[in-house]
């Protein structure tokens, strides 16, 4: 390939991996760019897992075999069976050394320092190609993993000069993954509370109109727990806002526990003293067995004075949820109620009768409620 074509090449792959949106888009665009780049038929991009010794499979594209899933959940090989990489995970380069890219062959070494690898050659056998170019992914100084690229038997096999390409293509790479890392962790906190690390209200939104949008379509159950952290103002006035943060964060522990009870649950801190309790899937009495549960540990915190919670879920007799809006006024509503009257348990919507006072509460238009039931009920900013 002509040094025109290369930088065409590496142009596009970093331009691939600039439009992704994902971590999985980004993944998929680096080894279909570098498959095409080196003209192989098959690629993949993987990742060192230090804590668990072994290599894990991101994405295989191309010509794969019948045992390689695009975006495999399980494929992952022990580092004991690669032992030249183990050169790059003691970081060897950091003295002088550089992470080049070296060439299998089925027969066994081509090109490259590393020398003959039985594992690697195996596989080129065992899915008939004919030779790979391996090359290490270098991130923040450190091996992030490896991005591999193959040709099918009785093709041209790689040679040295390919595998300086694939060096290049690595570093390339590497500035990809690098800057959707960036982007991935400015999503995260652009959806996190800052002070507990739940979910925060963006996140709560955006989840609940997908979960009502499955409700609408496909009769999913949508369950909503909010809460009110009762006694935060005077733990705050009295003993200082940093003993207030401490409250709440360990409310949020205790929510983020009780709602690891509901497979997928979504904790989260809305805003001040207010959080809730997303579940998606979950049997509206499991909803409340939940929220009981969270009751009960709220009032076993040595600060604060337990919460205020209402429950919401579109199997209870709470009428048609068309809106996400609808149930969270339904949830809010119950958590009003239950603060009003003082309630240690959590208070139900639609659970009190056909003229349940929950539901009247979030249907009627706030300009017809007594000065008692005035409130503003949170509606998407």
């Amino acid at each position: 390939m002509g040094d025109d074509r290369r930088l065409a090449a590496v142009v596009a792959l970093a331009q691939g991996m600039a439009a992704a949106h994902t971590p999985r888009q980004s993944w998929r665009a680096a080894a279909l760019g570098a498959c095409r780049a080196l003209a192989g038929g098959f690629a993949a991009l993987s990742v060192w897992e230090r804590d668990l010794g072994r290599l894990r499979v991101l994405v295989n594209v191309g010509d794969r075999a019948a045992d390689e899933e695009e975006f495999p959940e399980d494929e992952a090989y022990p580092v004991h069976q690669f032992p030249e990489i183990t050169e790059f995970l003691h970081e060897r380069w950091v003295a002088g050394g550089e992470p080049n890219a070296w060439v299998e062959t089925a027969q066994g070494p081509a090109a490259g320092r590393p020398g003959y690898c039985h594992q690697r050659v195996a596989a080129l056998r065992r899915r008939g190609r004919g030779s790979c170019v391996v090359a290490p992914i270098v991130l923040h100084g450190r091996a992030w993993g490896e991005l591999y690229v193959a040709r099918s038997a009785g093709t041209p096999v790689f040679d040295r000069a390919d595998a300086d390409f694939a060096t290049v293509l690595a570093a390339v790479v590497a500035a990809g993954i690098a800057q959707t890392d960036q982007l991935e962790e400015a999503r995260r906190l652009a959806y996190t509370d800052a002070l507990t690390g739940l979910a925060n209200r963006r996140a709560v939104d955006v989840r609940l109109e997908e979960a009502i949008e499955r409700h609408r379509a496909e009769g999913l159950v949508v369950g909503l727990v909010v809460c009110d952290l009762n006694g935060l103002k005077r733990v705050n006035d009295t003993l200082g806002h940093a003993v207030g943060d401490r409250l709440l964060e360990r409310f949020g522990s205790v929510l983020s526990l009780c709602g690891a009870m509901l497979p997928g649950a979504l904790a989260a801190r809305l805003g001040g003293d207010e959080f809730c309790l997303l579940a998606v899937g979950a049997p509206a009495d499991d909803v409340v067995k939940v929220a009981d549960d969270l009751c009960r540990r709220a009032a076993e915190l040595e600060l604060g004075e337990g919460v205020a919670c209402g429950v919401a879920c579109t199997a209870d007799p709470i009428g048609e949820v068309r809106s996400a809006r609808r149930l969270f006024r339904l949830a809010d509503a119950a958590q009003y109620r239950a603060k009003a009257v003082r309630a240690v348990r959590p208070v139900v919507a639609g659970r009190e009768g056909p003229d349940d006072p929950v539901v009247r509460l979030a249907d009627e238009p706030s300009h017809e409620r007594t000065a008692a039931e005035r409130r503003r009920f949170r509606g998407r900013p």
